[in-house]
């Protein structure tokens, strides 16, 4: 429906109160919701979801197919297919994208990168209030 293709599971989860310094690899898909310093990246090639939540903070870089930010990222960010920015996202570094959407209130401190030369698919989206 809607030309969405299912989410791989969440599989993983970095808990509030914790706290992870390295780089870090997963499959499927990933919620952080403590503090990662270090990189997160997705197996490339296969469908992934990174969740990284309200409470959590990633200073590092990014990658994963499917992106949702509701926290802090101090890093670039790469999204190969969407990344949706939720009303309390905070990114200090470049994002590089495929796929946008952006919710009011989210804030970018950096570039906005299209992955292609074909034009971005951008969504602005709707105010619930």
């Amino acid at each position: 429906m809607f030309n969405r293709k299912k989410q791989p599971a969440i599989r993983s989860l970095i808990a509030e109160a914790t706290r992870l310094d390295g780089d870090l690899r997963f499959t499927d898909g990933l919620r952080i919701d403590g503090v990662v310093t270090g990189n997160v990246q997705a197996e490339s090639g296969k469908p992934s979801l990174l969740v990284i939540s309200e409470t959590a903070t990633v200073k590092g870089e990014v990658h994963a197919q499917h992106i949702i930010v509701n926290g802090t990222v101090k890093g670039p960010v790469f999204a190969a297919v969407m990344l949706e920015l939720q009303p309390k996202a905070r990114i200090e570094g470049d994002i590089v994208y495929t796929g946008l959407e952006m919710h009011e209130g989210a804030i970018v401190a950096g570039q906005l990168l299209p992955a292609s030369a074909d034009k971005p698919v951008l969504k602005l989206a709707a105010n619930n209030s």
